[in-house]
């Protein structure tokens, strides 16, 4: 049963094959949060103006809209116990429309790719300017098959992977990762990745530090990620945690550890005074572009706010 007055999970449909994934995705995760599904259709043309005309927005609930008939058509074939589902149709720039949306949602839900757009494209740009700007966290469902050749062993059943970054955690993604594990019963495997190889200096010039120096700081590596995990450790005490500590680039990491994951969550970045507009980060960014499983891009909370 759906909580009153709870913010529902939204799902963006345009009737392609990335977008039902997308739907399956959400209905899943509405029925797991308990709360309603909104199925969202954004139009790009209005019907008033010329053909190639891109209009600014708004709901358009007097005209039909085929793509959502379509959807509601194929749940009702489903049968089951579905979350209570509500269908939006607006018109304008999905780009800026699924962000304004997200004000209104605890999820948003995309596929990679939509109808647009070119068909090499991992990601499309209305995934990434949602990623991006929205005010709630956003998944985004990749088509199947992403091959990632890796021989790196995973561990065994259902994983939720995390990444954590030791000298500034991310709250936030940290509890978001935490809840979605207890959500799905899904072992939580963390990944602190951290910079080697390095060059040192001293008065003598340049130097490469030894295995010893390594060892070293894969020790400090793993003792702040446990530092920075005890908090949602003591909250989710049913959550299997699996820490796993590299050297090296952290986007290769989380990717490799999407094969077989269940959900990648990754956070964006906190604005700074020289980095005022929201930015995704060069690591988020090719986890989106690469990762084999879905991935949840986890806004910052707000100034002075404790992440949910």
């Amino acid at each position: 049963m759906s909580t009153p007055h709870a913010q529902p999970v939204v799902a963006a449909v345009d009737g392609s094959d990335d977008s039902r994934r997308a739907l399956d995705w959400a209905l899943a995760e509405a029925s797991r949060r308990g709360t309603a599904l909104r199925v969202l259709h954004v139009r790009q043309y209005a019907p008033a103006v010329q053909p190639g005309v891109l209009v600014a927005g708004g709901e358009s609930p007097e005209r039909e809209d085929r793509v959502l008939e379509a959807v509601r058509t194929s749940l009702v074939a489903r049968g089951g116990e579905l979350p209570p589902v509500e269908y939006v149709s607006r018109e304008g720039l999905p780009a800026a429309l699924l962000p304004e949306e997200s004000a209104r949602a605890q999820l948003l839900v995309l596929g990679s790719r939509g109808r647009g757009g070119f068909a090499s494209l991992l990601l499309g740009s209305n995934g990434v300017a949602t990623a991006r700007d929205a005010d709630c966290p956003v998944v985004v469902v990749p088509r199947p098959g992403r091959r990632i050749d890796s021989e790196t062993p995973l561990p065994a059943g259902p994983r939720v992977v995390v990444g954590l970054q030791t000298d500034d955690p991310d709250e936030t993604a940290l509890a978001f990762a935490f809840a979605h594990a207890s959500r799905t019963g899904a072992r939580l495997h963390v990944v602190a990745a951290y910079p080697w190889p390095v060059l040192a200096w001293s008065a003598f010039g340049d130097f490469t530090p030894t295995v010893q120096d390594q060892k070293a700081a894969e020790r400090e590596t793993l003792d702040l990620a446990n530092d920075a995990l005890v908090e949602q450790r003591k909250s989710h005490p049913e959550v299997e945690v699996e820490l796993y500590v590299a050297p090296g680039d952290a986007a290769g990491h989380l990717v490799d550890a999407s094969r077989e994951a269940e959900l990648v969550v990754v956070g964006r970045h906190r604005r700074r005074l020289t980095r005022p507009a929201p930015m995704l980060g060069s690591v988020t960014h090719a986890v989106l572009l690469h990762a084999a499983s879905p991935v949840a891009v986890v806004p910052p909370a707000p100034e002075g706010d404790e992440p949910a």
